[in-house]
Formats: structure tokens, sequence, C-alpha cells
């Protein structure tokens, strides 16, 4: 068995994988690096052939016929052998100094008779141009230097959602919480990481920025007008974050984990309900308020929670003055945080 599976999913990605690929290969035959190929139109096949050549010990090459991010991510799973799973996309990369002391650790978490379920440590947000790249990291909230539950964490906020980025998952804890990615769908990240939360027990945070998150291209998914276009797949992915917690409303064993799972529905509603009233028209102002009485419905304790916040107020009520105040908020939060 291996000890780490990283999958990169790939879909006309020539023009940078091999960039991510080579931040991956210094793991050696401890990793096992699965290019999936979501059904390539570009090199990208030849290019994960060629890696699966050179490094038999190291690369898989997984062809599959297109499928979008989310079932590329499933392909993954099935393919892995690793103890450990983790994503990395396929224009994004990791840091050497950072990756060498998560995979010393993984050495060593292994062998524990209860074992780690998330490993979670910093990302850091490429964004092209910027001068100055801002750091996701959670030793504010996180203990360091020892294993840890829910019960020990602290608040999260409104930047530090545990994201793709953040996590290496126990590849088992992933199977057994039965997560299957929608197909055909963008966002499914948040997914990937939300579905597994009640199952996950046992934490460990290493404070080093490992992965890097690249964001510049504009045709990206993250991309502001990408997202408006797709606006149906992420209020596809938003039920689905509700269904899931409404599924577990009623046996979470741990008020922590059900705190940190209402923040992160909320923050998702948050960029859901904004990338509506941006649309500014009739049709988008009905699904803002469909999404938020879906909440309500299934579950009202949870709706309360996130219609009771800030974020909450600005983006379920209708007005000028609401749309300016939320929109102004929303641009300053892009150039702090930097994102789309």
């Amino acid at each position: 068995m291996k000890l780490l599976s990283i999958a990169i999913p790939s879909y006309n990605s020539q023009d940078y994988m091999r960039n991510c690929i080579e931040s991956l290969l210094p793991g050696g035959e401890d990793v096992e690096i699965l290019i999936i190929d979501d059904g390539s139109k570009d090199h990208t096949p030849e290019i994960a052939d060629e890696y699966a050549r050179n490094y038999p010990d190291i690369v898989r090459a997984v062809h599959q016929e297109n499928g979008g991010h989310g079932e590329a991510v499933n392909a993954g799973l099935r393919h892995a052998t690793g103890f450990f799973y983790k994503v990395v996309d396929s224009d994004d990369w990791v840091d050497q100094e950072a990756y060498a002391r998560i995979l010393d650790f993984l050495r060593e978490a292994v062998h524990k008779e209860e074992p780690l379920d998330m490993l979670l440590s910093n990302y850091v947000y490429e964004k092209q141009g910027a001068l100055h790249k801002k750091v996701i990291q959670y030793h504010s909230i996180l203990p360091q230097g020892r294993y840890f539950s829910w019960e020990d964490i602290g608040s999260f906020g409104p930047s530090q959602n545990i994201l793709m980025h953040s996590v290496i998952y126990r590849t088992q804890m992933l199977r057994d919480s039965g997560m299957e990615l929608p197909k055909h769908t963008f966002y499914v990240d948040n997914l990937f990481v939300y579905i597994p939360l009640p199952y996950v027990k046992k934490m460990y945070y290493l404070d080093v920025d490992f992965y890097r998150y690249f964001i510049g291209r504009e045709d990206q998914s993250v991309n502001e007008k990408v997202m408006i276009s797709r606006i149906d797949q992420q209020l596809r992915v938003n039920k689905i974050m509700i269904d899931t917690y409404a599924h577990h409303e009623a046996s979470f064993t741990s008020e922590k984990l059900k705190k940190y799972m209402i923040h992160y529905l909320q923050t998702i509603l948050m960029v859901s309900s904004v990338l509506l009233m941006k649309m500014n028209t009739e049709e988008a102002d009905s699904l803002r308020d469909d999404l938020w009485h879906y909440l309500d419905d299934k579950s009202p304790d949870a709706y309360k929670s996130c219609e009771g916040s800030l974020i909450g107020k600005l983006t379920t009520s209708h007005g000028k003055f609401k749309h300016k105040l939320t929109m102004g908020g929303y641009k300053i939060a892009q150039k702090w945080f930097g994102f789309n």
C-alpha cells in the first residue's frame, strides 16, 4: 500500500499540468500520483502517459470519458491505493519544503493505533499579478503539536474555511462516508470537504504553507463571470450541502462540528446569494428566494442561524440600499482575500 495517493483531475491541461506533476514527484515511491484525464481534447492524455512511462512506480494515468471535476475526483478515489488521499488541481502546485514535512508526518501517523482522519495545512492564493499573496492559515483556531477532535477547535473566521486545498483525508474514511460527487458539476470541491466532515474524528494540523492555489485564468471556474454563467451548478452544490447538513442534524455528537458546518454553509449561501444579486434580474431574485426557502424547508434551525447573521440579513432581503451595501462588502472581501 502507498502512503499517499494524489489525484490530479485534468481536462485540457496541457499548458500547465507539468508544473503540477513536477512539484509532486519529489514525494518518491511513498506517493502515488493519479493523473485523471477527464476526456481531454488536447495533449493531456499523451502527457499523462509520458509521465506514467517515465515514473512507473509513482505515476498512473487514468483515462475516462468526460465527467467533470467531480467525476475525476471520484475516479481518483476509486483507483487510490494510498492510506491517505489528496486532490491537487492541474493548474496548482505544492511547496517542496512543506511537502517533505507533510510526508514525514504521514509516515508516523500511518502507524497510530487510532487512525488519523484528516490532516490540515495552510494554502496560498497564487493570484496572477498580485504583489500580496494571501495565506490562509489556521494556527489561531487549531491546536498544534498534537492530535485533536472537534471539541478542541476554535472559531473560524470568514476566510478560514477548510477547503480542498487544506485537507488530506484518510482514504478509507472517505469511502466509508459514501461521498460521490455529482458529474458535470463545478464547485464540487466544497462537497469533497463538506460531506465527510461528520465522519472525521481524529485530526492534526501542520502550520506549513503547502498548497499553492493559482488564480488568474479567464476561463477558470472561480472567475466571477464564469461562476455567474454556471450559477445553476453553484446552486446545485449549495443544495447538496444543505441536504448533507439536514441528514446529520439530529445525530451530531459535537456542537463545535455542528457550528462549523453551519459556518461553512453560511459562507456558500453568501456566495450563491451575492452572485444572484449581481445578476440583478427578476429570475435571479426568484432563484435566491428559492435557495433560502429550500434551507428553511430542510432545516428551520439552520435557516434561523444563517438568516440571522449579518450576511443573511443582507442577502435574503430586497432593496437598493441593501443591494449596494452587500456589493460594497463583497468588493472589499475580493480585494482583501484575493479570490475571483
